[in-house]
């Protein structure tokens, strides 16, 4: 029991401590990809300055307690299914005589099917955290007001439906098997290689984990910006109408109003959202995994 729930409590416990280290970097995300659809040239540092000025520094953290609840779920699901399924597929290898790790193929496919699966879980959770961070910024007269995960999720379920929750979930879902596969698949495959040059160390841990960062950053971007501005989306206040029909009519605004680059808008703000991220993530947990091994008697 202690074994088979391993990758779900470290994963998640990971996943919680990146999620709260880098909320305002988060934050500031958002914000940039949403100024696109106004046209404003915004930087990280005037959005900074704007919250800072309209919230105070608490600003920065408006939405942490979804960003929390979403990673008790989407990450606790995304972490611990892809090391609970890379796990039974090296231990299927090696029952039928085959030695060595997984080929990277397998690793991607795992990653890839469980950021999806964890994903969906999680939409809920997104939806109400990109309105949540998106307020910060709002003009009086349009700020929702949501003051926590909960409140938010209900209010959106007796105002916009059940469905709304999860609006905005196909660029979310393909965001998360871009992001899966960008930290997992990248993380495990350049930790198997500088294993072979440098030992099992902190430092190896550290070198596979900034791999793994710029990985996911660069798969995951586009598809993190499209599913920031479906959720995020209101009606024209005259016409009724929403800004974009779904996910391909975002996408083809976007490269056509905006230029293709824009898909990659706030880069290194993601960057180093995403960076971090990936790093606390995975240190956290192999730090995680070695404590729980002791305590229950796993090694």
């Amino acid at each position: 029991m202690a074994s088979n729930a391993q990758p779900y409590v470290c994963g998640g416990s990971a996943a919680i401590c990146a999620a709260i280290a880098i909320h305002p970097i988060d934050l500031v995300k958002v914000h940039l990809q949403l100024a696109g659809q106004t046209g404003s040239n915004a930087t990280a540092s005037t959005v900074i300055r704007n919250v800072v000025k309209k919230e105070g520094p608490l600003g920065l953290y408006a939405g942490l307690s979804a960003a929390v609840a979403r990673q008790m779920v989407y990450g606790t699901a995304r972490l611990g299914m892809h090391r609970s399924v890379s796990d039974a597929l090296l231990k299927r290898r090696n029952a039928k005589g085959l030695e060595g790790n997984l080929p990277f193929w397998e690793k991607s496919l795992s990653a890839m099917s469980t950021g999806a699966i964890a994903a969906t879980l999680g939409c809920p959770m997104d939806v109400a955290l990109v309105r949540m961070q998106a307020d910060t910024l709002a003009k009086a007269g349009e700020k929702r007001g949501y003051t926590n995960v909960v409140q938010a999720i209900g209010q959106i379920i007796k105002t916009e439906g059940v469905g709304t929750l999860w609006r905005g979930s196909i660029p979310l879902v393909a965001r998360g098997a871009a992001m899966n596969l960008g930290m997992m698949a990248s993380y495990d495959q350049s930790k198997e290689w500088l294993v072979s040059i440098r030992g099992e160390n902190f430092t190896t841990q550290l070198m596979a984990s900034a791999v793994s960062g710029f990985a996911c950053a660069f798969t995951s971007l586009p598809f993190d910006l499209v599913k920031s501005r479906l959720m995020n989306m209101k009606p024209h206040p005259t016409t009724g109408q929403m800004p974009y029909k779904g996910v391909v009519d975002c996408f083809s605004q976007i490269v056509r109003n905006e230029g293709p680059l824009q898909l990659w808008r706030g880069y290194w703000t993601y960057y180093s959202r995403c960076a971090p991220n990936a790093m606390i993530v995975l240190l956290v947990i192999e730090r995680i995994k070695s404590i729980y091994s002791k305590v229950f008697g796993l090694e």
